[in-house]
């Protein structure tokens, strides 16, 4: 493997030098061929020398004259290789020396092997200082993230270095001592005339080579470089439309259904690897059906942006170069995977998940392939995973129990197969929120129907349920199907993605607005779920929490209007969706944790009138405990939602809280810490009775409010006498959130405490 100084120190500019060399050399055989053409070959073929030894003569000039031909596709194809090999080189070596020079930025040193290190003594300085110990810690980390980064930097720089010498190595010719032993004796020991000089183009060939050695049911000869040309590929558009051309969908999908048989059944020691090949083959998928991006007309810049997905200039710009040659492969491969779509494809591990052992499992149908395949990869083209998924919903309302199957595919162990392959392929689509925005929005019919199939309820509506539970190898009798542990997940995440604009996976910088088809899709999920009250499916609950903290100041805003003039949010249908997170326990904590951000960052607003913004977080912390309280008296006094308790969503919120200054971020932070710490208190001591109705455990939360609410507004505080003192503070604020309760239920006056 190539180490750090190899790459930082390699004289690239002699590879284009010698590819000059190359393409000369393929000059000289071009007019070597031209003088043996017109002298040598001449004699034989010019008809003054005829007979046996004329004729034998003629074969081999011409044998001597097609070897300098093949000799010019050869230095020719290594010319061309060297110089992609260049391009490439540059841009990866280019990584490397980014990597390294932001490391620099955050303070690191890199040494001359690549190594990140950082002087530690320049913290001495924070000695004294409390939080001096978790930057110490945060620098560790820091140096771990930053040699991690510049190993895979030069990790790239190796996988490319190994397609250069394959793509050399197949140009020249070179083979084993065999192969070179039968091309003697076939007499096939010159140039190479079927040299190629694309190095995408050759490794995609070695791919082909591998794959079919797993689709003739043996093993790889190589899979360490299998699982190299994967991972050094699967983003190149040549590479992939080569090897996914020369597979085919079907044995595109027979191949992933084996990679996934040999990682989770037949070899574990392997796992990895064939786990890495999958999503290889995954991301090759992707980048081959890549739409192309669109470019409107020059604004006043003079440059050219991008349309928006899902625009009419989009839609129809999108139609001519899906019915245009380029568009060819996106094409087919929709129609042939629809096609395949509900074909039966063996599979060992899904089969052996009800098999007993007895070799008598179950097939699974060609789109829980596909989707179990897409699961792995990235970057697909919206418009693809929308086809897709149009194409499987319109195949199951044909018959609504086709993706049935045995036993439960969920969790950390069975999770990774698509049962469920519409649900799955909307997981897909969460991860490019504008593609989710635009299959779910309200304002379109085609956006208002799936909305309404997918989460209505009833006739019209999507069955979920996709467990076969029959009992085994019984199959006259009859029971009823029923959803998966995971069901909705996908969905759940598409909704959120499609409302809030964030990907729910997470890892990309959170937007501080939303677009139009944001704010549709969350008002209309609003109203939608809200009127489905007590119906509304738990797996949703977590959810829309998310979404209604993205969407935190509208919320807050409606919560703590007391006198209904607030009409962003319906207040109606807030209330019951209140209602329905809070009847789980980790949904409460998503939606009361991230409203802290929303009021905070209230706080240090200068447009707002201070005595206002504390009043309103007082009401709103009032509204959610009344939420909290109604939805345990509807679920019939249920104390496991109390007993069940901890703390565990910070992550699941951080993600959906729109950006705000560091000063409230903070502030929200120390917030949720003491409104934690009362909660934990409080169940650690005496009993909850069911029908206890007490608001002490808001106090920490309100006071914590308060104390952020003066950090914010110190100066006007200190001239209103009733603000001026913590009591008095303290005092506002309870008052205003025993109006927030009042305000739940639609009524006047303090709630009983």
């Amino acid at each position: 493997m190539l180490s750090y100084r190899d790459v930082v120190s390699a004289d690239l500019g002699s590879l284009t030098s010698t590819a000059d060399d190359w393409d000369d050399m393929a000059d000289g055989f071009r007019r070597l061929e031209e003088a043996y053409s017109g002298t040598v070959l001449g004699v034989a073929t010019g008809g003054e020398w005829v007979g046996i030894s004329a004729a034998a003569a003629a074969v081999k000039f011409s044998a001597t004259k097609a070897e300098f031909a093949a000799g010019q596709t050869e230095a020719r194809a290594i010319a061309d290789i060297l110089r992609d090999a260049h391009g490439q080189f540059t841009l990866l070596v280019g990584a490397v020396r980014d990597v390294v020079e932001q490391a620099k930025k955050d303070g690191m040193e890199v040494d001359s092997n690549g190594t990140v290190h950082f002087d530690f003594t320049e913290l001495n300085k924070y000695r004294n200082d409390p939080d001096s110990k978790d930057l110490a810690a945060e620098k560790r980390a820091a140096v771990g993230v930053w040699n991690e980064k510049v190993k895979q930097a030069v990790k790239a720089v190796d996988d490319a270095d190994k397609g250069v010498k394959l793509a050399l190595h197949d140009a020249a010719g070179v083979k084993s001592f065999f192969e070179r032993m039968f091309d003697s004796v076939l007499g096939r020991d010159g140039f190479n005339a079927n040299a190629v000089g694309d190095i995408e183009l050759v490794e995609a060939r070695r791919a082909k080579a591998y794959a079919d050695q797993i689709l003739a049911g043996g093993e790889p000869s190589d899979l360490a470089e299998w699982e190299r040309l994967m991972r050094d590929n699967s983003q190149d558009r040549v590479f992939s439309q080569t090897l996914l051309n020369s597979l085919g969908p079907e044995d595109t999908l027979k191949l992933s259904n084996r990679l996934n048989d040999l990682a989770y059944l037949d070899d574990a020691k392997d796992k990895r690897s064939y786990l890495h090949i999958n999503t290889g083959l995954a991301n090759s998928l992707a980048t081959a059906t890549r739409v192309p991006e669109f470019l409107g007309p020059r604004g006043a810049d003079g440059k050219r942006q991008p349309l928006k997905y899902g625009s009419e200039e989009y839609q129809e710009r999108f139609g001519e170069w899906r019915a245009s040659s380029d568009g060819r492969f996106y094409r087919e491969w929709i129609d042939e995977f629809d096609r395949l779509g509900d074909d039966e494809f063996d599979s060992e591990v899904v089969g052996e998940k009800i098999s007993l052992g007895h070799g008598h499992g179950q097939e699974v149908r060609g789109y829980q392939s596909l989707v179990t395949l897409m699961q792995q990869g990235e970057g697909y083209s919206p418009s693809f995973v929308s086809e897709v998924t149009d194409n499987m919903i319109a195949m199951e309302k044909k018959d609504p129990d086709i993706w049935d199957l045995r036993g439960d595919f969920s969790g950390d162990k069975d999770g990774w197969f698509a049962n469920d392959p519409v649900d799955g392929a909307l997981g897909v689509m969460s991860r490019d929120p504008e593609g989710a925005a635009v299959y779910l929005d309200p304002a379109t019919d085609e956006g208002k129907k799936r909305f309404e199939y997918l989460l209505g309820q009833g006739d019209g509506a999507r069955d979920w349920d996709v467990v076969d539970t029959r009992e085994y190898r019984k199959v006259e009798t009859s029971g009823p199907d029923v959803e998966d542990a995971d069901t909705r997940a996908g969905l759940g995440a598409a909704l959120t993605a499609a409302a809030t604009g964030v990907d729910p996976s997470g890892g990309e910088p959170r937007p501080t607005s939303h677009s139009e088809a944001n704010d549709r899709v969350f008002k209309h999920s609003l109203e939608f779920l809200s009127k489905q009250g007590d119906e509304m499916h738990s797996a949703l609950r977590d959810d829309m929490a998310k979404i209604l903290i993205n969407h935190g100041r509208e919320v807050h805003e409606e919560m703590s209007d007391t006198s209904n003039l607030v009409s962003k949010v319906d207040e109606d249908h807030l209330r019951e969706m209140a209602k329905q997170i809070s009847r789980s326990r980790d949904s409460y904590d998503i939606l009361n944790a991230g409203i802290n951000y929303a009021i905070v960052e209230s706080f240090h607003d200068d447009g707002e009138e201070p005595s206002n913004t504390l009043s309103a977080a007082g009401r709103t912390i009032g509204f959610l405990e009344e939420a909290r309280y109604n939805a345990m008296q509807g679920d019939l006094r249920d104390l496991s939602w109390e007993k069940a308790w901890s703390y565990h969503t910070s992550g699941a919120v951080l993600n959906f809280i729109p950006v705000v200054g560091d000063i409230a971020q903070r502030g929200a932070d120390m917030v949720t810490s003491y409104w934690v710490q009362s909660e934990t208190e409080r169940l650690e001591g005496e009993a909850v009775q069911e029908n206890q109705r007490t608001y002490d455990r808001r106090q920490a939360q309100l006071k914590s409010l308060a104390d952020q609410w003066y950090t914010a507004n110190p100066e006007w505080a200190a001239e209103e006498a009733q603000y001026s003192t913590p009591k008095g503070r303290y005092y506002r604020i309870e008052e205003a959130a025993n109006a927030g309760n009042s305000a739940f239920d639609g009524s006047s006056g303090e709630k009983e405490s």
